[in-house]
């Protein structure tokens, strides 16, 4: 319950940088998109080493490099929880499973199912689409998270605090890898967004080559 209590706590406290594009009764969709310095291969290879890049803050353990993730599908975006070591040199550790890998075209697509923070205690759950596209001097990571479903939350307000700290992930991963430049990502996302019918539609045609 404290772990479940502290995730919600730094959901609401997390900074709002990025879009909630919906809203519905029963869920939200945010996007967000940054450039990064970075070829795609080594763009799709820091993506998928989360404990390099993720933050702390927002980890049920403590320490983001506790996390790992397998680029596949039926793949997980895993956590260990150590647990306290005892007396007896034996300890308990936990485990959490944040999110499952649906689909991977490496250098281009990840999608990935689950509820994350505190939205792991609900019904509702989230696909979480992020797409690679190489740009001049790097590459455009896209994230859009799709929630749907029951849940305990007022839709408005779990929308944008969830898209706070969705934000906060992405731009984590860009200090990592290296901006492409200082414009605002805002100012990008607003410009290269594409629907979610042209996302699909690149998506799908990748099953085509």
């Amino acid at each position: 319950m404290h772990r479940f209590a502290t995730a919600i706590a730094l959901f609401s406290a997390a900074p709002v940088a990025a879009e909630v594009v919906e809203t519905r009764a029963d869920g939200f969709v945010t996007r967000d998109t940054v450039t990064v310095a970075t070829t795609s291969m080594k763009t799709w290879l820091a993506l998928t080493k989360p404990g390099d890049w993720w933050t702390d803050a927002h980890t049920w353990s403590g320490d983001a490099s506790n996390m790992t993730l397998v680029p596949q599908a039926g793949g997980c975006f895993c956590e260990k929880v150590p647990g306290e070591d005892r007396k007896d040199g034996f300890s308990l550790d936990g485990s959490v499973q944040h999110m499952t890998v649906i689909q991977s075209y490496p250098l281009k697509v990840l999608r990935m199912r689950g509820g994350l923070g505190p939205l792991q205690g609900e019904p509702a759950t989230g696909v979480l689409t992020i797409t690679l596209k190489g740009v001049e001097g790097g590459t455009r990571v896209l994230w859009e998270y799709n929630v749907g479903g029951p849940m305990r939350y007022k839709i408005d307000e779990i929308s944008k605090a969830v898209d706070g700290v969705m934000t906060q992930q992405l731009r984590a991963l860009r200090d990592h890898l290296g901006p492409l430049d200082t414009a605002e990502d805002r100012e990008t996302a607003a410009t290269e967004n594409p629907s979610p019918d042209s996302l699909e539609a690149e998506i799908d045609s990748l099953g085509q080559d």
